[in-house]
């Protein structure tokens, strides 16, 4: 684990959380005095990851600013990227194999148990999914108990009972045909990789949390206490 990296998306403008996100990033949010990423990044450590890359953009000069040199850093540039554009502006930093996360997200699951599902997989990506069953947020994900039939964030479909749990695992070769420099979603590589064969599933089975929106914010906030 503590060999294998680990990019924290966090270049999103945040839109739902404004006027809050005027003056701070999304991820940068305090919840009991810290900022909520500095809680993540805690509980990553615990997990036993140690090489941590954030991807920053709107106001990403705050997140470099409070932990300086403890992280490593891939910012966007005067352009947004996407998930998946920031993702390929940082491979240089993540070598042959990565775990991506929200910085957004909590996700209180083993890690170590995801790692050990994409090794054996030989696939190029692995996504967790979760039973959500449309309680937190809408389902977009049709699994079958054993790989995924239909990832489709904006069309839903009855069968769509799982949704992207927001941990993924990727090898560098799943991002050989995303254009550098290029606003590009993960759902775009999620998709290409699923018509291609190379997208597997790892179940999970506690729920996550989001501090997206200001429900999700005040939820994660009194629950974590």
């Amino acid at each position: 684990m503590n060999s294998t990296p680990i990019a924290i998306l966090a270049g999103g403008l945040s839109t739902r959380m404004r006027p809050l996100t005027d003056a701070i990033p999304k991820s940068m949010l305090s919840v009991h005095g810290r900022p909520f990423l500095a809680h993540q990044i805690d509980y990553l450590r615990a997990q036993g990851l140690r090489r941590i890359v954030v991807c920053a953009g709107h106001l990403g000069e705050q997140v470099s600013g409070y932990f300086g040199s403890t992280l490593e850093y891939s910012f966007d540039g005067p352009v947004a990227l996407g998930t998946a554009g920031a993702i390929r502006r940082a491979l240089p930093l993540l070598g042959e194999r990565f775990f991506v996360i929200y910085g957004d997200s909590w996700l209180p699951t083993d890690f170590s148990a995801v790692l050990r599902a994409f090794k054996s997989s030989g696939a190029a990506a692995l996504m967790t999914v979760y039973r959500n069953q449309n309680r937190w947020g809408r389902s977009n994900v049709w699994f079958d108990g054993e790989r995924i039939r239909v990832y489709d964030k904006t069309n839903p479909i009855p069968e769509m009972q799982h949704i992207d749990y927001g941990l993924s695992l990727f090898s560098v070769s799943a991002f050989h045909q995303t254009p550098p420099a290029s606003e590009f979603d993960l759902a775009q590589v999620f998709d290409r990789l699923l018509n291609a064969g190379d997208l597997v599933a790892h179940e999970v089975h506690d729920r996550f949390y989001e501090i997206g929106s200001p429900a999700g914010l005040e939820e994660f906030a009194h629950d974590f206490q």
